[in-house]
């Protein structure tokens, strides 16, 4: 089993991540399956990426960080940054059904998505420099042009969790529903979309493009650093605190290591 689901529904195809004992997390087969899920949809009227479980996703799994394969994890890197371009090269409507938490490469996802509709009880969030990383591929950039510079680095750099509400508030999400409301507020989406050309609407789409297009090299850079650092101490010691649910203490871990040489 991929952990991707997909399903064609009155003309629209949705995406299901269902992982949920690691809250969605997705690993390299998942993410070619995404996009194999959203390039095959492009004769569809609209795609749906959503989460079972009571989960949106949580971005890359990093259960193999701690002891990392950097072959391994290349192409997890560099898979993502397809999986988002793939989100935004996709010819129609792309709207996330967030339903729990969106964290970390999962908030990225919701960056990506032309719309986005949350549960109230949904959290979004980047989990980058907690856990050993940072969230190049959208939330370093593209976010900024959708929230605003300040409120875009607090969220990258700080790793707060925000609500719904607050979610909607900043511009991250176009709609807060009910939690049991989701399916019917994303089919009347749907709807409307129903309503309009394809033709113009992908025109639309791909103009409003022109600040994805620009912060692509940025993401490129940044990925490349990310690549260059793996197997670095930090990532090692947010990768096992993440796994043994502690705190990390980068600046300990570092001193010790220095203390061994």
């Amino acid at each position: 089993m991929s952990g991707v689901e997909v399903e064609r529904r009155d003309g629209a195809v949705w995406i299901t991540i269902n992982r949920p004992e690691r809250r969605n997390a997705y690993d390299l087969d998942m993410a070619r399956a995404m996009i194999a899920a959203v390039e095959d949809a492009a004769d569809a009227e609209a795609v749906v990426l959503t989460g079972a479980g009571g989960a949106f996703c949580a971005g890359g799994a990093l259960n193999n960080l701690g002891t990392p394969d950097p072959e391994g994890l290349r192409q997890l890197f560099t898979t993502s940054l397809r999986l988002v371009d793939a989100l935004r090269a996709c010819p129609r409507p792309v709207i996330a059904a967030v339903d729990g938490a969106a964290a970390g490469g999962g908030n990225e996802l919701v960056v990506a998505c032309d719309f986005a509709i949350a549960t109230q009880r949904s959290t979004f969030g980047q989990t980058g420099p907690k856990v050993g990383s940072a969230p190049v591929l959208g939330a370093t950039n593209l976010m900024s042009v959708q929230i605003g510079e300040k409120r875009a680095r607090e969220m990258a750099m700080l790793c707060r969790r925000y609500s719904a509400e607050q979610a909607l508030a900043m511009g991250l999400v176009n709609e807060v529903v009910p939690d049991d409301g989701l399916e019917a507020a994303v089919e009347r989406w749907l709807a409307e979309i129903h309503q309009l050309s394809p033709r113009y609407l992908e025109i639309a789409k791909i103009s409003a493009n022109q600040w994805w297009n620009l912060s692509k090299d940025n993401m490129s850079s940044g990925l490349g650093m990310l690549i260059q650092a793996i197997g670095s101490e930090d990532m090692i010691e947010g990768a096992n605190a993440f796994l043994e649910k502690r705190r990390p203490d980068f600046r300990g871990a570092r001193s010790a290591r220095e203390d061994e040489r």
